[in-house]
């Protein structure tokens, strides 16, 4: 059986030559229908419904720059972090009956810069999390679109950030508390703002409190990461680890496994964020909780608030509360294990 030809769909210069008008007349009276008079507007789609043309909502979107879509930058899709956090924003987006366009940057800064710019013409708005862009291309882009940054506090850009801060000194001041003399941080991505800040507040809460640390890195964020460096970790006797994220805390205990240590009697071990997988752990992760969510929530809402003319908050950044989730991961410190007698030092790395 021969399947019959079939018949092309109308086009707007179909609809233009029964309506007697030009093409572009045809485009504004749907596009911009206020500019085309009333009776005309009337005879276009009149005819538009007879030959049963359907104007591309896509294209008119794209003519009034009004296409109800944001663009969402994360550096790792694959990461959990980012799961919780583009659920936030497509809530958050979904109540303004916007839709969330996602890209994944694989934490390269190249591949981040490539996607932005094929985004820029189709959104009307971007929210990046955790840019591995330099402070200049950032800046680049918030010139071109209003743009929300995450997890990266800039001056003349709005911008949502969790309280490291906070975070590292509850981590530090725990470890105190458990005995540890000794912390070994083990960082994540150099072109990561939150690393440095992270590093920062727990290197100068160490001195405060009268702690040695020692940073070993960068790895990259991943479980893979803090596997792959846990034997340069273990090999110096630490007693106390603090990962870049859950992720590369994670990878440490399974280093600290493989070399038949005891968790965390032999090792205490502490990570940043409280993805779901922490609380799968043997023995469940102790870790600085975000509010990860609400902070994919709170970049959409603000950055549809600058779209709808709010005017944008620059000069600080919004800072969201943590809290530390002590688990089974920390405990007191076994005397029998040699702290890293090495002071304030940084290991194949520096600080961001």
């Amino acid at each position: 059986m021969v399947d019959a030809p079939r018949t092309p769909a109308p086009t707007i210069y179909d609809v233009a030559k029964v309506a007697g008008v030009a093409p572009s007349t045809v485009s504004r009276a749907f596009a911009r229908p206020g500019r085309v008079n009333a009776d005309t507007a009337a005879r276009i789609r009149a005819v538009a419904e007879q030959l049963g043309y359907r104007a591309n909502p896509i294209a008119r979107a794209l003519s009034t720059s009004k296409t109800r879509m944001i663009g969402l930058m994360v550096s790792d899709v694959a990461n959990p972090f980012y799961a919780e956090l583009i659920r936030g924003a497509q809530m958050a987006a979904s109540e303004e009956d916007y839709v969330v366009v996602l890209a994944d940057a694989q934490e390269s800064g190249a591949l981040e810069r490539e996607a932005l710019e094929r985004l820029l013409p189709v959104v009307e708005g971007i929210v990046i999390g955790s840019s591995r862009m330099s402070e200049l291309a950032l800046r680049s882009i918030a010139k071109q679109v209003p743009l929300i940054v995450l997890n990266h506090a800039l001056g003349d850009i709005p911008s949502v950030v969790t309280d490291n801060r906070a975070g590292a000194r509850a981590a530090v001041a725990h470890l105190r508390d458990l005995g540890h003399t000794s912390i070994t941080y083990v960082a994540g991505p150099e072109a990561s703002w939150t690393d440095g800040a992270r590093w920062r507040a727990l290197h100068d809460t160490a001195r405060e409190l009268g702690l040695q640390t020692r940073r070993v890195g960068p790895v990259v964020p991943t479980f893979e990461g803090g596997l792959g460096i846990g034997d340069e970790v273990l090999a110096d006797g630490a007693t106390a680890v603090v990962g870049y994220n859950d992720l590369v805390a994670i990878g440490i205990m399974a280093a600290a496994r493989r070399a038949r240590m005891r968790l965390p009697q032999d090792l205490s071990v502490i990570g940043f964020d409280d993805i779901l997988t922490a609380r799968l752990t043997t023995p469940p992760l102790t870790t600085v909780a975000a509010p990860i969510r609400f902070m994919g929530a709170t970049a959409v809402r603000n950055l549809l608030a600058v779209l709808h003319g709010a005017k944008p908050r620059a000069g600080q950044a919004y800072v969201l509360p943590v809290k530390l989730v002590v688990r089974g991961s920390t405990a007191q410190r076994n005397r029998n294990r040699t702290s890293p007698a090495l002071g304030t030092t940084s290991v194949s790395g520096s600080a961001s």
